[in-house]
């Protein structure tokens, strides 16, 4: 048997008052999702424990089978790994944002969500005219998302940084990085120092001034956060005895890949968001199935619009993803796989953010009878024969075998 997991990140939601009280998930036509349901299993999967920060990081592991209270570090070192770039195990690695700062305050998490390359331009301006430590090195990432990596960092305290998507609004000097301990102090302060003197290397760069003229967010202040250093894991292959490979555009579910020992395969002209090429993650998934037990794909789009509270965009990105690649993929796919579909965390709508609510889950496996769920929605997982479930056990479900210790 082979198996296909896909994920459309943040896909859940809650009731919305504009869609008379449904959500997203029970209004976008998506035949191919429920169809999956309805010759399926379902049920409800919650992928993050109380006690951490909702995210996709958290979430995906405990989709894939691992604990993230033992295996999440934090997002920067995942990312990091998403993107090549080496790290030691003293070495400390940040997700580095480019924001848009407005009257002392944190105004767009994604300024604008600037292209790759206008990003890349301003990143070069901060790794040349940015005051810094020399044990501080910018990394290049995709649109937004970039990183600071910090090298032979000895304290065992991670400095905290704010997760700038859930602080749209927030004054700048309440939500700068913070320690607790001594030794923590000497970093937070640098840290707070690049984040000020950020804004006097962006504000006035061409291609910022070029964003204003055209009445777009400008990118002008860096935003550290998702601070980590290396993790330690098992493999997939070791702990399930099961060849896998990851399709996304998301350096941290890449990265995520790269730990477990996945085949991280690139697809063109993937972007993370609604105009991403759905059709070639369809065409290279099946194609990896050919050579791999597991292939795993992961769509942002749907998070990103929850991010951005747009109800019409989200609803989209839902339909696209079901009949741009879902059916793309039932039209192809044998009587010999597996498929499960489900988000990893919702991200409603009211909100814009991340939240740690139960996520709806089908799992279609040729070989067993389906349960009464006839559509796929967060309602209806409820009736499903699965029930609910923690995060590690929807890996051993998916491929109906024990988990290894």
């Amino acid at each position: 048997m082979k198996y296909l997991l896909v994920i459309g990140d943040g896909m859940a939601d809650y009731p919305v008052a504009q869609l008379d009280g449904k959500t997203p998930l029970e209004v976008a036509v998506k035949p191919n999702i429920d169809l999956i349901a309805a010759k399926g299993q379902s049920g409800l999967l919650k992928t993050v424990p109380e006690d951490m920060t909702p995210g996709s990081g958290t979430a995906i592991l405990s989709v894939l089978g691992y604990d993230p209270k033992v295996c999440y570090s934090g997002r920067g070192p995942f990312e990091a790994a998403g993107r090549n770039i080496n790290l030691n195990k003293q070495d400390v690695a940040f997700r580095c944002n480019l924001i848009t700062e407005k009257d002392g305050r944190l105004a767009d998490y994604s300024a604008g969500h600037i292209s790759s390359m206008e990003a890349s331009q301003l990143i070069d301006s901060i790794k040349q005219e940015l005051p810094k430590p020399d044990n501080v090195d910018f990394f290049v990432g995709l649109d937004y998302r970039h990183f600071l990596v910090v090298r032979d960092y000895l304290p065992k305290e991670i400095v905290y940084c704010t997760l700038p998507h859930n602080a749209i609004g927030e004054k700048i000097s309440d939500i700068m990085p913070r320690a607790e301990s001594e030794d923590a102090r000497v970093l937070q302060k640098d840290m707070q120092n690049m984040i000020l003197d950020s804004k006097a290397v962006l504000e006035n760069h061409p291609i910022n001034v070029a964003r204003k003229d055209a009445g777009k967010n400008v990118a002008n202040m860096i935003w550290p956060w998702g601070g980590g250093r290396v993790p330690t894991m098992p493999t997939f292959m070791e702990r399930f005895g099961v060849s896998s490979a990851v399709i996304s555009a998301v350096d941290l579910v890449k990265g995520i890949g790269v730990y477990a020992g996945m085949k991280v395969i690139e697809v063109p002209h993937v972007t993370g968001m609604y105009d991403t090429n759905y059709e070639g993650k369809a065409d290279y998934a099946m194609k990896a199935l050919e050579d791999f037990d597991m292939v795993f794909v992961h769509l942002e789009a749907p998070d990103e619009a929850g991010h951005a509270k747009d109800c019409e965009l989200k609803i989209k990105t839902i339909e696209d993803l079901d009949k741009r690649l879902i059916g793309r993929i039932m039209d192809k796919v044998g009587d010999n796989v597996t498929i499960a579909v489900l988000p990893d965390h919702p991200t409603p709508l009211k909100i814009g953010t991340h939240t740690r609510d139960p996520v709806p889950f089908s799992i279609y496996s040729p070989a067993k009878n389906g349960d009464s769920v006839k559509q796929f929605d967060e309602k209806s997982a409820k009736k499903g024969r699965c029930g609910s479930i923690q995060g590690e056990d929807f890996m051993r479900l998916f491929l109906d075998k024990p988990v290894k210790a």
